[in-house]
């Protein structure tokens, strides 16, 4: 193509989510991705044995179904061969006791089982969820809208007519309560508090941190209205359909093309030059989807603006991720009935156990007892592997970036803190045991194991700083508002003409495409 109009670096879902909309609109786009291949958190491989297809890293697209930018990609991207698996038990848990829950996409049915589990905490989760529903306008409007821009503060203004101002302050102080005094002060049985314990993990909180309480309640309701999809045949269809759409509406994706700074000219980002030497002008923005270390430090160097390279000193970054994939001879046979239909099922102690687990992994400990997150996508998707076979996917957000030690003693960690080969397949075998202490004959139904390391991940996706998924710390105080700098407005920089989108920015992490949705609209 000619110089195109917008120049996008980077390839995860805001990206592409960007590009495709842009697209439509007839602007000329040049996507470059300094990898093989396109898709940042989003990668299907044959990984443990021949005709078992893995997603590696994310898996399940409850976000992207349920977003702005599905609505308007949706219908396209099933053209190009874009198809979702289902299941009607998105989620559940189960504790080393055998006590579980199941949640079901039918509410009047998720009522009844909890109740049965504790009198009155059926009830209590229709209010929740409920109480999400009732307040969806203005929720979803904070968690996925423009928030500097004039439909936020026509949102607000609204509400606090409706409310009074006071009782708006009271809705968004209530936001804040932590996960822990939600669950503590709302369900009586423990094994009801552990089905939603861990699912603050997933939003890159801890059950203690502020606006846990709240993010759990948004996960419950839309995984009990949406469930937890997977892409029928693995995640690179969507990346597949993505790249048909974006060529198709005259886009131009090239991989293998790593951006090395950003062209400045009369204090406008003009273009991009690449690690090879070549340059690549841009008629109208450079769109980077990326971490601030990688624009304000990598990219921009000494033409970064000072404050925001202070800020970028000053970002945070969260726990890493650690991942296991398995291939099985057959599928698991779980001690707890349902549970082999389970989309996303966490093994763990309850609340307390993903408290202690989270505060490990923040103090640099090798977990003593980890948040096991088991998808098993054979259950939804039977095309993953090979008739009567299984596939497991397990994530588990709690590992440490930098590691100090050992909460359980057992394991030595490395003079330097950082992630060995020995030490990522010592702390697999700790999740192995605990996975099957869970499931009959486990172990002999074992072909193959992958384990990536928080290191593994980074390598893969630089973006992944220390195998943070979620592109930085989503404490309150950076994000939203503050995201990912507490002098941000919305997807600007300090540089005409280059903006800035991805996980480290509003609205923040997961496979919803916000970010990259709310800037085409913009642009």
């Amino acid at each position: 193509m000619n110089a195109p109009d917008h120049i996008i670096v980077g390839s995860g879902i805001n990206a592409l989510v960007c590009a495709a909309m842009l697209g439509g609109k007839g602007a000329k786009v040049l996507v470059l991705e300094r990898n093989d291949r396109i898709g940042g958190c989003m990668r299907t491989e044959e990984i443990t044995a021949p005709g078992f297809i893995h997603d590696v890293m994310a898996t399940t697209f409850v976000l992207f179904i349920t977003s702005p930018a599905f609505s308007a990609l949706g219908a396209d991207l099933a053209r190009h061969g874009l198809e979702f698996c289902h299941t009607g038990t998105p989620t559940g848990v189960l504790r080393p006791d055998g006590s579980h829950a199941v949640l079901t996409t039918d509410r009047a049915a998720n009522i009844a089982a909890l109740n049965r589990i504790a009198a009155g905490d059926g009830d209590r989760h229709a209010e929740d969820v409920g109480g999400i529903e009732r307040n969806a306008g203005l929720l979803f409007g904070l968690l996925g809208g423009s928030l500097w821009s004039y439909p936020t503060a026509k949102l607000l203004a609204g509400d606090a007519w409706r409310r009074g101002p006071r009782g708006l302050a009271a809705f968004l102080g209530d936001a804040l309560v932590p996960a822990r005094s939600w669950l503590e002060g709302t369900y009586q049985s423990e094994t009801v508090r552990a089905l939603w314990a861990p699912w603050v993990l997933h939003a890159g909180l801890g059950p203690e941190d502020a606006f846990s309480g709240q993010i759990a309640r948004v996960i419950a309701f839309a995984l009990e209205a949406a469930g937890a999809p997977i892409v029928r045949g693995g995640a690179q269809n969507l990346l597949s359909a993505f790249e048909a759409l974006i060529k198709e509406r005259g886009g131009v994706i090239s991989t293998e093309a790593d951006v090395a700074s950003i062209l400045l000219a009369g204090g406008r980002a003009t273009g991009v030059r690449l690690v090879s030497g070549e340059t690549v002008h841009a008629t109208k923005s450079v769109i980077c989807s990326v971490t601030p270390t990688q624009l304000y430090g990598r990219l921009l160097g000494k033409d970064a603006p000072k404050g925001d390279v202070e800020a970028t000193r000053k970002y945070r970054y969260g726990k890493g991720n650690f991942q296991i994939h398995y291939a099985l001879d057959k599928p698991p046979s779980w001690r707890g009935e349902g549970l082999d239909k389970v989309a996303l099922l966490h093994l763990t102690p309850g609340l307390d156990g993903v408290s202690k687990a989270c505060n490990e992994a923040a103090r640099g400990m090798l977990p003593e007892v980890p948040t096991i997150c088991v998808g098993q996508p054979h259950a939804l998707d039977p095309s993953r592997c090979p008739e009567g076979k299984a596939i497991l996917w397990l994530q588990l957000p709690e590992a440490p970036r930098h590691i100090k030690g050992d909460a359980a003693g057992k394991l030595q960690a490395p003079a330097d803190g950082q992630w060995t080969e020995a030490l990522r397949e010592a702390y697999a075998d700790r999740v192995e045991a605990i996975l099957a202490s869970h499931i009959d004959g486990f172990k002999d139904s074992i072909i193959a194991r992958r384990a990536y390391s928080p290191a593994d991940l980074e390598t893969m996706n630089i973006n992944l700083v220390g195998g943070d998924p979620y592109g930085g710390s989503s404490a309150i105080d950076q994000s939203f508002l503050w995201r990912p700098f507490k002098t941000s407005r919305n997807h600007q920089t300090g540089i005409k003409n280059l903006y800035h989108i991805g996980a480290s920015t509003h609205p923040g992490a997961g496979l919803g495409g916000g970010s990259g949705f709310l800037l085409a609209g913009k642009l």
